[in-house]
């Protein structure tokens, strides 16, 4: 297992992937531990679907609309994320509160299934570019299913350069009030 703040900076967007293919269980733990993300009020609004294989081929041209991401067609493997909100207590919450945080949920979720995939070797690349009535489709759910977020998995070609972390100077976004 990485140290902690090694995993941070070597986790980055990799779209070069080698054919070396991508494991049922190295998915499956992927997403367990993907899972054990925080959400509001313990919602848990996803459903996770592992595309693996030769499903990852023709998963594909769900995320290249307009042109884009053609380089997912090597991809072996995808993450897609569907916004599941049921609980009748969460909306019933957000009348009072104003707020809906799945979009925050969503995102914690995507934080830990990208590092759980660094810690075991393997890179990834979140993909907001979707056609969500293609998604639904491929995975047989039904029309109007949400797909905020869809992540390519797989192992990083040979040589693939680790980057180096292009931030805001740490003063610009860290303030210390005592």
């Amino acid at each position: 297992m990485m140290e902690l703040e090694q995993l941070f900076l070597k986790r980055q967007s990799t779209r070069k992937y080698c054919d070396k293919p991508v494991t049922d269980e190295e998915l499956e733990k992927i997403c367990r531990l993907g899972a054990l993300a925080p959400s509001a009020k313990n919602s848990q609004p996803w459903k996770m679907f592992a595309v693996n294989g030769e499903k990852a081929k023709e998963f594909a041209p769900c995320v290249q609309m307009f042109g884009a991401n053609k380089w997912t067609n090597a991809c072996p493997a995808f993450i897609a994320i569907e916004l599941n909100r049921g609980k009748l207590a969460e909306k019933i919450s957000e009348i009072f509160t104003f707020a809906d945080f799945s979009g925050n949920d969503i995102g914690l979720l995507t934080a830990y299934i990208t590092l759980a995939a660094e810690d075991m070797g393997l890179q990834t690349c979140i993909l907001g570019i979707r056609d969500e009535k293609k998604i639904a489709k491929f995975l047989g759910e039904p029309e109007g299913s949400k797909f905020p977020l869809v992540i390519a998995v797989g192992h990083a070609e040979e040589g693939y350069p680790v980057r180096t972390k292009d931030r805001k100077p740490f003063e610009d976004v860290f303030k210390l009030i005592k």
